[in-house]
């Protein structure tokens, strides 16, 4: 792609999603959305492959299905009380409507079938600016309108979000779709904890985001797109390697990585508002997503040499240090400590 082209692209992508941030009239939100949409689309479909064109279609299908229920929704609030503004309140319908636009931005469960798809189809860096970037814009929508959304629709698509997301991640051999997944089963305790803290949504999201950065930054580094091609990571670069086994437990949320305290504040609140249930189900629910990750560092760092893997080893080069793998690993994996610090 021509770097004039990438540049104006790469910046609608980012403009979208300011406009949508900082915008308070329902109409510039939705074009802020529908900015970051179109911007995404090229990226996606740049390969030229029937895969790719298919993920765009997928991408571009859906994205607009919610941008449309979005403009629904603020339409008819707008037609009963005469306002455009996002923080009046609504009616229910209007944020039923809401509340499942948001989710099938997010790639919340039952409509999170694009996600996967649409990361398997594309290449790994488009698969990361989805799975981070493009979370922000509907992520701030759910923030300014959180009294106006229906909190019960929002805590059953989160619980379902995080058994879909241990679920679909546990038979799957592509690392693209076990990221998908994993961003499923984290997007679904965001989901869930919105309802009653902000701010402890906010944390959770800006830590999986870094987590989620390294690990891509990681999968890239190393051209790894199998769990086979992740058996010889070893061989490339052995301090690489731990790292990523780090970096996974800290996406499954095992103590003392960073990747366990917003699953910690999000659990304890939950049980503080009685939701037991809910609570229980979720943390089940974790011991399957616990699953593939473990799997994923069995194979990558817990087979070192001298094994015999039945696959071809890659060809030793060290990969060059990566800027946004150095400034997002201590993040994703050393910020349980500071704990006290950013919940007080």
């Amino acid at each position: 792609m021509n770097p004039t082209t990438t540049l104006l692209i790469l910046s609608s992508l980012a403009t979208g999603t300011i406009i949508t941030a900082s915008s308070f009239h329902w109409f510039m939100a939705w074009i802020g959305l529908e900015m970051n949409t179109l911007a995404i689309v090229p990226i996606i479909s740049k390969q030229h492959h029937p895969r790719a064109t298919e993920a765009a279609t997928k991408y571009f299908l859906t994205q607009a299905a919610a941008s449309a229920l979005i403009l629904f929704s603020s339409m008819m609030n707008a037609w009963q009380s005469g306002m455009w503004d996002i923080t009046q309140p609504t009616n229910q319908t209007s944020s039923i409507l809401l509340t499942v636009a948001i989710a099938m931005k997010l790639g919340l469960a039952p409509s999170h079938f694009w996600l996967p798809e649409v990361l398997q189809g594309t290449t790994m860096t488009t698969a990361l600016i989805i799975s981070t970037w493009q979370k922000l814009a509907p992520m701030t929508l759910m923030c300014l309108t959180m009294n106006n959304l229906s909190s019960t629709t929002l805590i059953l698509m989160g619980t379902l979000s995080t058994c879909l997301g241990g679920w679909g991640g546990i038979n799957q051999t592509q690392t693209r779709k076990i990221m998908a997944y994993s961003s499923i089963a984290h997007l679904g305790w965001m989901a869930t904890i919105s309802t009653m803290m902000t701010n402890l949504m906010l944390l959770n999201l800006a830590i999986y985001m870094l987590m989620t950065t390294s690990m891509f930054t990681m999968l890239i580094l190393t051209k790894s797109k199998t769990i086979q091609n992740m058996t010889t990571t070893w061989a490339l670069s052995p301090t690489l390697t731990v790292t990523a086994l780090l970096t996974l437990l800290s996406l499954a949320g095992l103590p003392p990585l960073s990747g366990f305290m917003p699953k910690w504040l999000i659990i304890n609140e939950l049980i503080n508002q009685n939701l037991i249930i809910t609570t229980s189900v979720m943390t089940m629910s974790t011991l399957l997503s616990l699953f593939f990750y473990l799997r994923l560092t069995y194979t990558t760092s817990l087979t070192l040499a001298p094994s015999t893997p039945n696959t071809t080893y890659k060809w030793r080069l060290t990969p060059n240090p990566s800027l946004p793998l150095t400034t997002t690993i201590p993040g994703s994996l050393l910020t349980l400590p500071i704990t006290p610090i950013l919940t007080q």
